[in-house]
């Protein structure tokens, strides 16, 4: 999201779909929020999964968060989840917004839905927005959002009140099962390289080594820069899969999402770290490590498995837009991604000689 727009300057509005204004202004007010007068409100553009509002009083700025239209399903788009881990986060070395209120009673409107500070500042979403920040400000910010992505990994859910979080133990066996799980469930079509790739993954799991918070979608397009300073983050956003488990997993996620030039951009960030200035994915790589002195040889099973990951969301995304219950831009392209997604899956098996090995173990186990 981004909230260079003065919240303040929001037209009113009656009703948007998705969000009772007049159901949200009473709720606010029953929870002690001091509203300067009626909430007005419009659908920020760009987010894929939960629904994000900009909203205002007329006097202050907020964001709501609440999930998509459609079937929603069981342990997705968990906005109380979002809520607890920000609001857990405040005060850490990770910069979060401030949260208002959580609203966990569907009879409000239909959904569980939270509300948040509207951080000023800005997302970088546009390449274009991108291309215009000098190269020692790009510089800067690769630097700052791999430094900060180090620096949650080293909090202590227990420091935080986070302990309970989720089960570290066995963490990547579950999430192969889930995201395989989802797969079936959405199901409208068969997707190449799904069922081997998990295969792959299963038979050649790397040993891990100390939980900690992961994010689970952690990107340049999911932070808030300073206006003024675009090289530090206000703050990061989109906590809906924030877990404890492999710290790796998130390392990937940040690595298959930064753009090269030169190299073909991810389905999802288009190119946005493609630019001069920005470190190379290498560096990522070595900064990281560095930060936390850690000793990474197994990269690629965690890269094969991100990009598996994302393409089973992007088809979720996918099936809710057949449905009709997706709102935005953009959602025609993600059949598209998804099969590009899962064919480089199947190169990232070919291209690793512990992965080609474990392929081959399974197509033998299966014989």
């Amino acid at each position: 999201m981004t909230t260079s727009r003065s919240p303040t300057a929001l037209s009113p509005t009656t009703g948007l779909d998705g969000l009772d204004l007049s159901a949200l202004t009473a709720f606010l007010r029953s929870h002690g929020v001091p509203l300067a007068g009626p909430m007005r409100g419009e659908l920020i553009s760009g987010g894929k999964s939960n629904l994000t509002y900009l909203l205002s009083d007329g006097k202050q700025g907020y964001i709501l968060r609440r999930p998509p239209l459609g079937t929603i399903l069981p342990g997705a788009h968990d906005v109380a989840r979002e809520y607890r881990v920000m609001g857990a986060l405040a005060g850490s070395a990770v910069p979060v917004p401030a949260m208002t209120a959580l609203c966990a009673d569907d009879a409000v409107m239909g959904v569980p839905f939270y509300v948040m500070e509207a951080v000023p500042g800005v997302v970088l979403r546009d390449r274009d927005l991108v291309a215009q920040m000098p190269e020692g400000v790009r510089a800067k910010v690769g630097c700052t959002l791999v430094d900060t992505m180090a620096d949650l990994h080293e909090i202590d859910p227990a420091d935080v009140g986070l302990s309970d979080l989720g089960r570290p133990d066995g963490y990547l066996r579950r999430q192969l099962d889930r995201w395989l799980r989802q797969y079936h469930t959405i199901k409208v079509r068969d997707l190449d390289h799904a069922e081997s790739v998990v295969a792959v993954l299963k038979a050649s799991l790397p040993a891990t080594g100390a939980a900690g918070i992961v994010h689970g979608d952690y990107r340049l397009d999911n932070v808030i820069v300073d206006h003024y300073d675009m090289s530090r983050i206000a703050a990061v956003l989109d906590w809906e899969m924030a877990t404890l488990g492999d710290p790796l997993a998130d390392l990937a996620a940040l690595v298959m999402f930064w753009d090269e030039p030169g190299q073909p951009f991810n389905p999802i960030t288009r190119g946005l770290t493609a630019f001069s200035g920005f470190l190379t994915r290498d560096q990522v790589v070595e900064r990281y490590v560095a930060r936390r002195g850690l000793v990474v040889d197994d990269l690629d099973w965690y890269l094969v498995f991100a990009r598996f990951r994302l393409a089973i969301i992007l088809e979720q995304i996918h099936v809710r837009h057949l449905q009709g219950k997706t709102r935005g831009e953009g959602f025609d392209r993600m059949g598209d991604m998804v099969a590009a997604l899962l064919a480089q899956c199947h190169e990232g098996v070919e291209a690793s000689p512990r992965l080609r090995t474990a392929r081959t173990t399974t197509i033998v186990n299966d014989k």
